[in-house]
């Protein structure tokens, strides 16, 4: 199984995916899109599996710094142009297992995942 996990190195919850994944022996490639940024492709297929209101994380200082004129009715379009244009705004992490997604870290999803 070829694991990518997205986010920015210096967020809690991918510390916590981190090591979920070292503990657990799941080797996996990193992506780190505050360096590397992301792809349009690959936020719209993202979003087209989990949807964009599950993918935009609005939580984020950057979602909440933008004015009300960009936040007020977002759509799919406009959401996805603010991801791809600030990936910050990316709720954290997404893992890729190759054959699905994973928006966010729950440890006890990703013991299902991996099961053996």
């Amino acid at each position: 199984m070829s694991v990518t996990i997205y986010g920015i190195r210096n967020c809690d919850t991918m510390k916590k995916a981190f090591a979920w994944l070292d503990a657990n022996g799941v080797a996996y490639s990193f992506h780190d899109y505050r360096v590397g940024g992301i792809d349009a492709d690959t936020v719209w297929r993202w979003c087209k599996v989990a949807g964009w209101e599950k993918v935009l994380n609005k939580s984020s200082r950057t979602f909440r710094a933008l004015p009300d004129s960009k936040r007020d009715g977002l759509d799919e379009t406009s959401a996805i142009d603010l991801m791809i244009g600030e990936p910050t705004m990316i709720k954290r992490p997404v893992l890729d297992t190759g054959s699905g997604f994973e928006i966010g870290f729950k440890p006890e999803r990703y013991a299902t995942l991996f099961a053996r």
